[in-house]
């Protein structure tokens, strides 16, 4: 196992998610991982959450220890042995601080972009009633909001809240073509489930065709994810 890089809590994960045609990730999918699916059908997610109490390789974030990450992702495999390890890839990860995104560009490749960002998150006698990430600013800003009613749950066993949460490594293309993966350990995540979403803005600024068609379109699910403490190991190359 390789040392951990970075240990945050990620919180109030907001989780929009599209079945799409395999045609639609094939581009962006890593060497050496297959795509996953459930009950023969992939998924793309758009996610916004909150980085809480960040630290790089044991040490504070100094001025970087809170803030918002919104992510366009989808779901990947690649089989060790006898065994498959369920994971992520990312097409596009947008955080509002430039030394995050430059740490993580550096360190994995990831394609991620600086962009203005503010959160809210309303609870109600302590209940959770709504989140809403807006990244972009002017003309460009968009907005994603999920709004619930009820406690949380705990995510049932075979359930698509399961499968979309439940990954324990990502995966990124590099520039000569290879693939690291990296672990990311974090507890069993709880859910409020079936809430009511609000997507909004100019996605196409963001995102590329047919993206955007897809991400306004109606979702197969929505749901806000608890969270949990993280811990995201250094990377390691692909054979």
């Amino acid at each position: 196992m390789t040392a951990k890089f970075l240990t945050a809590d990620w919180r109030y994960l907001a989780m929009l998610n599209f079945e799409v045609d395999r045609s639609v990730l094939t581009p962006y999918l890593p060497r050496g991982t297959e795509l996953d699916d459930r009950n023969g059908s992939q998924y793309l997610s758009l996610v916004a959450f909150l980085f809480l109490d960040t630290h790089v390789l044991g040490l504070p974030a100094l001025f970087h220890q809170n803030f918002e990450e919104v992510n366009l992702r989808f779901y990947v495999r690649r089989r060790i042995g006898g065994e498959w390890r369920s994971g992520i890839v990312f097409i596009r990860e947008m955080v509002p601080l430039f030394l995050v995104a430059e740490t993580a560009r550096l360190t994995y490749n990831e394609p991620y972009r600086t962009v203005p960002m503010q959160h809210t998150i309303v609870k109600t006698s302590g209940e959770m009633q709504s989140v809403e990430y807006v990244f972009g600013d002017g003309h460009d800003r968009c907005r994603l909001a999920l709004h619930v009613d009820g406690p949380l749950h705990e995510m049932e066993r075979g359930s698509e809240e399961e499968f979309l949460c439940e990954r324990g490594w990502g995966y990124t293309r590099q520039r000569d073509g290879g693939t690291i993966e990296y672990m990311v350990e974090h507890a069993r995540w709880r859910i409020w489930p079936s809430a009511r979403h609000e997507l909004a803005g100019p996605l196409e600024t963001f995102y590329d065709q047919p993206l955007p068609t897809i991400l306004s379109g109606a979702p197969t699910s929505a749901f806000i994810a608890d969270g949990s403490a993280v811990a995201v190991h250094m990377p390691e190359r692909v054979a």
